[in-house]
């Protein structure tokens, strides 16, 4: 649903800052939250996981990797997620080995990524041997080459997350690395939303796509892939669609790919969100037509800090006249910008017809007779908006 005006024209606190764009979600894990931070914001939200999780339970390869662990005893434990961690736990504590593992991992070194693994550690009742407070995997890589790995046996508990170069330099080392393969993913039951989320990025129908794990990121490109329009994709990715990641891990697939990504300095899920809020209204440069202000996002238009909802005819009709604005733009060209294309010029006049009235303001639109239609542009206005 898009959202509805909020308040009177001028009152630019009654317009989120996301209000306007549309956003798409490929988080399985913590969508909810993330959708709800977003609309929280004015956002639509499209939600299409690109992943599903292996529920722990059923998990075989995991159950086989705790059962070596618990018969073999590994020399070091590098826990790299706290819900991994504590996924872990848990799990072996369904299979009824939860205290074989808690009575191996306290004979081991184990070692934690950062100060979130510490707590799920202490609160098995484990204590970590050491942990960087910068919660990086390369500092965690670089005290174990220091030490010296070659002839020792290291678990990594892993986290359905690529590890870049993590247990190829510890193999190099010549360390024997088990993994422990803690949530892993697999392609989703429904693929329906995921493809309507690939339509709807090729057609430029979202502003945004968010991503918070490299395997949604990788599986995105891989059913694009598989549907023959990857290449698409990445042009839209690139150039019209802004991807955020949470992080640079997550980043890998599409940067392989040279999709330049937006990520928030800190890998959470609050600052991905504020940086939409300031990258995608960023985007927008406001105009000054017939003495309003006007900015043209996602699906809608806000006039003088009021939101409008517009039809996507008439979003077509107003993007074509905003890239040259001020300048007349004929009917043919206009005709061919609406969706489904056409041949009569009268499909022009009843899409611009709505489009006034949705935006509240005649005038804003001017006629040219037998010409075409252009944007009242208001050049004495435009010192006025080029700082704010």
């Amino acid at each position: 649903m898009h959202r509805e005006q909020t308040g009177a024209a001028g009152d630019e606190a009654s317009v989120g800052p996301l209000a306007g764009f549309t956003v798409g979600v490929t988080a399985a894990r913590r969508a909810d939250e993330l959708g709800a931070l977003l609309r929280r914001r004015g956002a639509e939200v499209m939600h299409a996981p690109a992943l599903r999780i292996v529920p722990l339970a059923d998990d075989s390869e995991l159950l086989a990797a705790t059962k070596q662990l618990i018969d073999d005893a590994p020399e070091v434990v590098v826990a790299t997620t706290a819900i991994g961690f504590r996924g872990w736990i848990e799990a072996a504590d369904g299979w009824g080995l939860g205290d074989a593992l808690l009575d191996r991992l306290r004979g081991v070194r184990l070692l934690a990524r950062g100060p979130k693994v510490r707590g799920a550690v202490r609160a098995a009742g484990l204590t970590e041997e050491w942990f960087p407070a910068s919660e990086s995997m390369a500092e965690v890589l670089d005290r174990l080459l220091e030490e010296g790995v070659e002839g020792r046996r290291i678990a990594v508990q892993l986290h359905g997350e690529p590890l870049p170069g993590f247990v190829e330099s510890l193999r190099a080392g010549g360390a024997e690395v088990v993994g422990v393969p803690v949530y892993r993913w697999m392609p989703p039951e429904d693929i329906g939303p995921v493809d309507r989320l690939l339509d709807a990025t090729v057609a430029r129908a979202l502003d945004a796509v968010t991503f918070t794990s490299a395997p949604a990121a990788a599986s995105l490109l891989d059913r694009a892939e598989r549907r023959g329009m990857r290449a698409e994709l990445l042009d839209a990715l690139r150039h019209d669609v802004l991807p955020a990641c949470v992080g640079p891990v997550t980043a890998l697939p599409l940067e392989a790919h040279d999709v330049p990504t937006a990520q928030p300095e800190r890998f959470r899920l609050g600052p991905l969100v504020q940086l939409l809020t300031a990258e995608l209204p960023g985007r927008v440069r406001p105009l000054p037509v017939a003495g309003r202000r006007l900015e043209i996002r996602g699906h809608a238009v806000v006039v003088d800090g009021e939101l409008r909802t517009v039809p996507p005819a008439g979003m077509a009709l107003l993007r074509a006249l905003a890239r040259r604005p001020g300048w007349v733009v004929a009917r043919s060209e206009l005709l061919r910008a609406l969706p489904g294309g056409g041949r009569d010029e009268h499909a022009v006049e009843t899409a611009m017809a709505r489009l006034r009235t949705a935006l509240g303001s005649p005038k804003l639109i001017q006629t040219v007779v037998k010409r075409g239609y252009r944007l009242a542009l208001d050049p004495s206005a435009e010192t006025k908006y080029a700082d704010t």
